[in-house]
């Protein structure tokens, strides 16, 4: 298992590591099979999504930050941070993806991103590669 260090600025921002996860496939020796992408932070996620527009990351912050706003007086958990906790679960908390030939099979434009929701923070994301 290999893990990367996150450091995050903002309260809720995507960190592209699709580079950092791509590394950790050769140092398995691992030629087909599975990579797990691992968040281990229950106000984080994991997400697959377009990279080659930053448009459609400021897109889904805007829609996810809409749809599940900070300050919602019906909110309870005494941390303040209810929203985080809720815009994690909906992303989830780990991605798969297949290993054919010694690479990842990622679309065209598909990157992996870890999702901050709760942040600024320094963070964790775990990599296991498991041969088929």
């Amino acid at each position: 298992m290999v893990t990367i260090d996150i450091p995050t600025s903002t309260q809720t921002e995507f960190v592209e590591i699709t580079d950092a996860v791509d590394q950790a496939v050769p140092e398995s020796n691992v030629t087909n099979g599975i990579c797990v992408v691992y968040c281990p932070h229950t106000t984080a996620a994991i997400t697959i999504n377009e990279n080659a527009d930053p448009d459609v990351v400021r897109d889904m912050l805007h829609t996810v930050n809409k749809s599940v706003p900070q300050d919602d007086p019906e909110y309870r958990h005494a941390e303040g941070n209810s929203a985080a906790h809720v815009k994690a679960s909906t992303f989830g908390a780990y991605d798969q993806i297949p290993i054919v030939n010694g690479s990842l099979v990622l679309g065209t434009w598909q990157g992996i991103y870890f999702c901050e929701f709760d942040g600024p923070r320094s963070r964790k994301t775990h990599i296991q590669i498991l041969s088929a």
